[in-house]
């Protein structure tokens, strides 16, 4: 199970946390993502990382801007997300990518995903 939390409401260039809880089978946890969609807007690539090594990726739009990571102890995955810009607002999920794909940025891959989080960024 994922249990996303930490969206809200902020101003333009603000910043803010989101965690996602991970419980259940985290032995078949290899990589994990956030994807967000915004309003009539499909559901979209924001960032990865994988659970042993910790290598990241991110889609352009967020690059430099936000950061993936994640607590093996505490079985949590983050993004810290800074200069939050009004294109950012949308649902956000974290998800758990299938331990049998290799395809990181394809919302496809991913098997289990948490209820999501709504972030909205006023300019």
């Amino acid at each position: 199970q994922l249990q996303a939390s930490g969206g809200g409401l902020v101003q333009a260039g603000d910043s803010l946390r989101l965690s996602c809880a991970v419980s259940g089978d985290t032995l078949s946890t290899l990589a994990m993502g956030w994807f967000r969609q915004a309003s009539g807007k499909e559901r979209e690539f924001v960032a990865a990382i994988t659970w042993i090594h910790g290598t990241e990726y991110y889609a352009d739009s967020v690059k430099d801007r936000f950061a993936i990571s994640r607590d093996n102890a505490k079985n949590t995955l983050y993004l810290q997300m800074d200069r939050l810009k009004p294109e950012d607002t949308a649902v956000y999920y974290c998800a758990r990518r299938s331990p049998q794909s290799s395809v990181i940025r394809n919302a496809m891959a991913y098997d289990y995903w948490g209820q999501g989080t709504q972030v909205t960024v006023s300019s």
